[in-house]
């Protein structure tokens, strides 16, 4: 027989995990300083990276992909290259549309 209150015990620690996760992913969300993207925003679209969605220093060299539909930045990389921004320690150049901000922070770009 299950007494009254004893089956709370175990739904009680699942709230506590779930307002945990939550607070985590606030904070995950809030942690990027004025120009950068929030973690979040990194990892929904990993391989473009808007203008908008660079630190200011690194929004030259703007451009219009007609095949992606969409604005990038080259930031003195080159033709056909788009400038991507991970984290402070990791950012640079991959050809337009191929990099990424792997689970680490770092900068990847596909084959």
């Amino acid at each position: 027989m299950v007494r009254p209150g004893r089956a709370m015990v175990g739904s009680g620690r699942v709230i506590k995990t779930l307002r945990l996760a939550l607070l985590a992913a606030i904070v995950a969300t809030s942690q990027a300083s004025a120009g950068e993207p929030g973690l979040l925003r990194r990892f929904l679209l990993p391989d473009w990276q808007d203008p908008e969605d660079l630190p200011p220093r690194f929004r030259n060299h703007c451009s219009y992909d007609v095949t992606q539909g969409r604005y990038y930045c080259s930031d003195h990389c080159g033709v056909d290259y788009q400038f991507y921004y991970c984290s402070p320690r990791s950012f640079g150049c991959c050809h337009v549309g191929v990099g990424y901000c792997g689970w680490d922070g770092l900068l990847r770009c596909r084959p």
